[in-house]
């Protein structure tokens, strides 16, 4: 990471004197976090931290990709963002707060969606990448272009209680695919929005992810390449798994480009129905069923009408309370966890089924906003 270096202003110096006094930061180390450019992959839980605490230590640059509004439910751990921006989009508001914090630090907005068509040229600007994004083909994307740009990948995730970190150098080390080599079915692994997670564990996970941003800029420390940290809220432990270089990985291995990587990127929304045209469906009275997989407490809050309620965890068990002969629609909050049972029906021969995409949080936004959203 070739950075070059300019001096420091007396106001930078006062600023960041608590950094100058350290030997192993010093001036020099000062001037490269002044000069580096890093790319954020993400303004919510893990992004929150990252960008304050990287903002105030003095990168220079500071790339922000998310396409999201703020919204009132962001609000318990998203601390980038207040009241006062809700429906702002989040990148605009990380952009107000970052250049309150620290006006010597610039701010470049990306509000649009990491996609193939344009992560290569928004990666390529920066010098390292930091993800914190919450899921599976965002990060498959990211870490392709890594690998592809030769860029470092400071990696963060968090589900529930539970969060993990690493850094992935596809030159020196592993990549995200040399551990996770393809993505898992959709749903598998629920987002935050379908599992829950305790506020503050982004906050955690997400500082350290900015302690190795810091760490490579100045060429401190040892980096967590070739190891993954993983934090346990609830016991209060962490532990520590050695990863390998995978010589047969699909993105960094010897034989690259073998197998097909863009099924992981999510680009193919099959099987799946519009809350629009759901609503189109329900007024011309078609004949199908609406099945529910979330869990009853959220039922409780907001549900559509003449729906069959199974939760997920219930659905292989209790597949015979539903008719094959009629086309079934799944939905649940967000569309991670319908996509998953949907999957699930197609594969034990019901033949017509589709996923609301979105959840019933796109049929609140685009046809009931009168229902709770939560």
């Amino acid at each position: 990471m070739a950075l070059e270096l300019t001096g420091l202003t007396r106001e930078e110096q006062q600023r960041y004197s608590r950094h100058l006094m350290l030997p192993e930061i010093g001036s020099e180390g000062q001037q490269r976090i002044k000069a580096a450019r890093v790319l954020l992959v993400g303004a919510g839980g893990l992004g929150s931290p990252l960008a304050l605490y990287l903002a105030a230590a003095g990168v220079g640059t500071l790339g922000i990709v998310d396409d999201d509004n703020v919204e009132a439910t962001n609000l318990q751990r998203q601390v980038l963002h207040d009241s006062s921006r809700i429906g702002t989009p989040k990148v605009e508001s990380g952009r107000l707060r970052l250049t309150q914090l620290n006006p010597y630090v610039e701010v470049v907005p990306y509000g649009v969606r990491l996609a193939p068509d344009n992560v290569e040229s928004i990666v390529k600007e920066y010098d390292l990448v930091a993800d914190g994004s919450d899921n599976f083909p965002t990060r498959y994307l990211v870490n392709d272009a890594c690998v592809a740009l030769e860029k470092v990948n400071v990696y963060g995730s968090v589900y529930r209680f539970d969060g993990q970190a690493s850094v992935f150098d596809a030159r020196s080390g592993p990549c995200y695919r040399c551990l996770f080599p393809h993505a898992p079915p959709p749903g598998a692994a629920p987002s935050c929005a379908d599992a829950g997670v305790l506020g503050v564990l982004p906050g955690i996970v997400g500082l350290i992810q900015a302690t190795e941003v810091l760490k490579l800029i100045a060429r401190i420390g040892e980096p967590l390449i070739g190891r993954l940290l993983m934090f346990d809220a609830l016991e209060m432990r962490f532990r520590e798994l050695k990863l390998a270089k995978d010589p047969d990985c699909p993105a960094c291995g010897s034989v690259v480009g073998r197998e097909s990587l863009s099924d992981d990127y999510g680009a193919a929304a099959c099987f799946e129905i519009t809350a629009a045209a759901l609503k189109e469906s329900i007024a011309r009275g078609d004949r199908f069923e609406l099945l529910d997989v979330r869990e009853p407490a959220e039922r409780d809050i907001a549900k559509l009408a003449n729906t069959r309620e199974i939760p997920l965890g219930e659905l292989e068990s209790r597949m015979d309370e539903l008719s094959s002969d009629v086309p079934i629609v799944v939905y649940c909050y967000s569309g991670a966890r319908s996509a998953f049972a949907a999957q699930q029906l197609r594969a034990a021969g019901f033949a017509d089924v589709k996923n609301l995409s979105g959840g019933i949080l796109a049929w609140i936004d685009n046809v009931d906003p009168a229902l709770t959203r939560y």
